[in-house]
């Protein structure tokens, strides 16, 4: 059996495979190694009775993660993963815009972005993949993502600067003040993922000018810094995954033609795809 891993900060998707091409699919929390050890990945894979009740069966795994840009960092991935599936022959821990390539370009050129919880980008060639610009987290970067989006609508509520009508809608939806925020925000873990759950709150109050600026603002930030660092982002077209992308792609629309730029293909979650991919190089049957 084979399994198949696409991991951001908020959520892990995993697709199990046995030979004969049948497909299991579960999720867990994401893990980056920037954020998360080896223990709490191999006690956070234990929760989960589909992993556990196969994981002897399991022989090869590839997972794809947020933050699995280094051999140290994969290695923190590796171990926690080899805790639980310790009949593994091969484990391949590798990076989220790998991931991406895979789901979008494939082997043809083209620039690949991906817009979730967090945002990064690369260029490839459709042989190797090329990063100009690093992706430096939610602290210092993370332009257009959903952590980006909900650490503005915070400032804005913290300092008063939210509309009141937004800021009432705030309170009632989502329990929040400043003692709540803070405390969460600099005291506990994942402050990254607490921040980006606000973007369904950003969604679902887009049509308010407040938020359309703040959305607008914030893609063709992620634009100027992350696609026109290449040189031909005019030529090749420009992919997109993850759900921000995916649930604002109209905006990106409007945004591509004042570049302009191509939009290739937006995919909300390339798990499937990854999974059609490692079926096709086991000689697995599809279903």
């Amino acid at each position: 059996m084979i399994l198949v891993a696409d991991s951001g900060s908020t959520k892990c998707d995993w697709i199990l495979i046995s030979n004969s091409g049948e497909r299991f699919e579960t999720n867990s929390m994401g893990f980056n190694p920037f954020f998360h050890n080896e223990d709490l990945i191999a006690f956070e894979l234990n929760q989960n009775e589909l992993l556990k009740q196969n994981a002897a069966q399991i022989t090869h795994i590839y997972f794809y993660g947020a933050g699995a840009s280094s051999a140290m960092r994969n290695a923190i991935i590796e171990r926690g993963l080899r805790r639980l599936f310790t009949n593994a022959e091969k484990i391949v821990v590798d990076h989220d815009v790998k991931a991406a390539v895979i789901a979008t370009a494939k082997d043809n050129e083209g620039i690949v972005c991906i817009l979730g919880t967090g945002s990064n980008s690369c260029y490839s060639d459709g042989n190797k993949i090329h990063e100009i610009i690093p992706a430096l987290g939610y602290i210092l970067g993370d332009e257009g993502s959903g952590s980006s989006f909900g650490k503005k609508t915070v400032i804005a509520y913290l300092y008063k600067t939210l509309p009141l009508e937004l800021a009432r809608a705030l309170e009632n939806d989502y329990g929040v003040n400043k003692e709540l925020i803070l405390e969460t925000v600099y005291k506990k873990p994942n402050a990254n993922v607490y921040l980006a759950s606000f973007a369904k709150f950003v969604y679902d109050n887009r049509t308010h000018p407040f938020f359309e600026k703040i959305i607008r603002d914030g893609l063709k930030e992620f634009i100027n810094m992350h696609v026109c660092c290449y040189d031909n982002y005019k030529v090749v077209p420009v992919h997109f995954i993850g759900s921000i992308a995916f649930y604002f792609k109209d905006v990106l629309a409007e945004i591509s033609r004042e570049y302009p730029f191509t939009i290739g293909q937006i995919v909300k979650n390339p798990i499937t795809l990854l999974a059609d991919y490692h079926s096709d190089k086991h000689s697995i049957p599809s279903h």
